[in-house]
C-alpha cells in the first residue's frame, strides 16, 4: 500500500518494475485526488501522471475511464515506455484492510511472544 496526500493506492500493475515511491509522491497533485486510478508512464526520464475514472461512473467522459487505459498507453505514450498503474483504495476498503492489518500484527506479536524463553540472571551463590 501507498500513502500519498492522505490518499492510498495499491499497484495493479507495474511494466519494467519502474515504479517509485518518491518520484510518485513528488509529482502528485490535488487534481488527481478525484479519479479511480492513475496511471504513470516515463518518457524522456520525465514521469507523467494522469488520471482516470471507474467503469462504474457513467458520468465520466468515455476516455477517462479505466476500460480505456490500454488505448491511450498506446497512443499517448513512448512505443515500450515504462508504466505503473495504481487503483485509490476507497475509504471503506481502506478500513477493513487496516484493521486486517492490524489483527495480523497483534497475532505476530503474541506468536512472538511465546517463543521467547527466559533464563534467570540471578546465580546461585550458595555453593
Amino acid at each position: 500500500m501507498i500513502k500519498v496526500n492522505e490518499h492510498y493506492f495499491e499497484i495493479i500493475e507495474e511494466y519494467r518494475e519502474c515504479f517509485d515511491e518518491e518520484i510518485f509522491a513528488n509529482r502528485y497533485s490535488d487534481i488527481l485526488d478525484k479519479y479511480d486510478y492513475v496511471v504513470g508512464d516515463f518518457g524522456y526520464d520525465q514521469l507523467r501522471l494522469k488520471g482516470f475514472y471507474s467503469d462504474k461512473n457513467k458520468k465520466a467522459e468515455l476516455s477517462k475511464r479505466f476500460s480505456t487505459i490500454q488505448d491511450y498507453l498506446l497512443e499517448y505514450c513512448n512505443f515500450g515506455c515504462s508504466y505503473f498503474i495504481l487503483r485509490r483504495i476507497p475509504e471503506n476498503e481502506l478500513k477493513v484492510a487496516l484493521d486486517d492489518n492490524k489483527a495480523i500484527n497483534d497475532e505476530f506479536e503474541e506468536n512472538k511472544l511465546q517463543d521467547v524463553k527466559i533464563k534467570p540472571s540471578i546465580q546461585d551463590t550458595d555453593k
